[in-house]
Parts: C-alpha cells; structure tokens; sequence
C-alpha cells in the first residue's frame, strides 16, 4: 500500500519549455531592468542581468542579444561582445541619448535604441520588431536593424550625413534631417561589423519625417558585398 501510494504522489517530470534566448541588461537602472525584462518575457527571451564590470560573462557566456547603457564603460563592453566567438552577431541595444551619439559606436554595430526614459510602449514596440532576431527565425525577418554611419550622394553632387535604420539585401532605410525626394538617385556609402566600408548607388522609394528608404540598383554588382554579409549574419 506504501509503495503504492508512494509512486501515486510521486512529482511528474517537469514539461516547462526551456528559454529560447538570453538577453544581457548592462548597467541599466532598476526601473529600466524591470520594464524590459517583462518586454522581453512576453516573446519567451529570458533577462539576465549585468554589471558595467562584468565585461567577461560577454566572452565566456552565450547571449542572444544585450542591451547597455552608453555610459563610460560602453566602449569596453561591446568590444567584448564584438571580439567573442559565440556572441560577435548578438543583437545589441543601446540605452541612452539620441541616434546621433550613438554613432559614436557605429563600428560596434548597435541594432537599435531604447530612449531614456525607456517606457513601456515603445519599448515594446521594439521588442517585438526586433525579437525574431534575437529568437533566429529568420525567415520571418530578412531586414537587419542596425546603425552606422552613412554618406550619402546625389547625382548632382550634393553630399549628406544619415544613419541606417534597417538594411536588406535589396535595400535599406535610413535617418536624415535633410529632405531627399522619392525618385532620386543616390549613391551611399558605408560599412557593417566585418564588411569594409561599400558604396552601391539606389533610388529614394519613400520618404517620411527624418528618415526615407532607398532600393539597390539592381545594375550595380557591388550590393552582391551586401547580401553576403547579410547571409553570413544570419548564419552565425
């Protein structure tokens, strides 16, 4: 009767769904940590968080993605993110000021923002427009947020400064205070992680407040640089 009992109450294995991906919180105030652990829980990514000092858990342990504050040690942390083998394509996010000063770091390759004071729409609004990166479903989403730097040319000569937004193989969307009408050639310029800086000329497509999308021309081979680097991002 006891073994029988016994084996009646005896607990069932556990069936609970193991985390699909991590994300590191860098040196993020309390309020901040709080927030985005619950954006992230609601698409199955577990928070894990950090220390400014604890640069090393960047090289030693797997992440997903990481978001850190641009504060003084920013720079340390992203190199260790960037030069680490298991965690060089994480997806990371920067907290802090404007685009503009995150261009600061654009050869660190920051994916996307969360403006202070991070509140909870638009950080959810983010989240959930970047997360299948983070969870690798990248067949659902074939456009990289990311930020760097961008010159940008048009046929007459006129030469701007923007920052991308996201960038496709076919191509990419950026941010700029100076207007740029749909239908203009143009010729941008920049550089991406480990792809050296490539120009390839486009058309403006669209154009909305600050920022407007441009198509690669399909006659210029050099988007080909672009594609590759894009593939082999979403392979690693």
């Amino acid at each position: 009767m006891q073994r029988a009992f016994g084996t009646a109450v005896a607990p069932a294995p556990s069936t609970r769904k193991k985390t699909a991906a991590r994300v590191a919180l860098v040196d993020l105030k309390e309020s901040t940590r709080f927030l985005l652990t619950e954006c992230f829980r609601q698409f199955g990514i577990e928070a894990v968080v950090t220390s400014a000092s604890s640069a090393e858990r960047l090289c030693q342990e797997k992440f997903e993605a990481c978001v850190l504050n641009l504060g003084p040690d920013a720079e340390k942390i992203m190199q260790a993110a960037r030069s680490s083998r298991s965690n060089s394509r994480l997806i990371l996010y920067g907290v802090g000021g404007s685009a503009q000063e995150a261009m600061r770091y654009s050869k660190f390759g920051i994916n996307a923002m969360f403006q202070e004071p991070v509140e909870r729409p638009a950080a959810l609004k983010l989240v959930r427009a970047t997360h299948m990166l983070i969870l690798h479903e990248f067949r659902r989403y074939v456009r990289i947020p990311i930020m760097t730097e961008v010159t940008v040319i048009s046929d007459d000569g006129h030469r701007l400064s923007a920052s991308s937004i996201e960038v496709s193989s076919g191509g990419m969307s950026l941010k700029s205070a100076e207007d740029m009408p749909s239908g203009t050639s143009i010729e941008v310029s920049f550089s991406l992680l480990s792809l050296p800086r490539v120009s390839v000329r486009g058309v403006v497509t669209w154009r909305k407040s600050k920022s407007f999308g441009l198509h690669f021309d399909s006659a210029d081979d050099r988007r080909h640089k672009i594609k590759q680097w894009i593939d082999a991002y979403l392979e690693s």
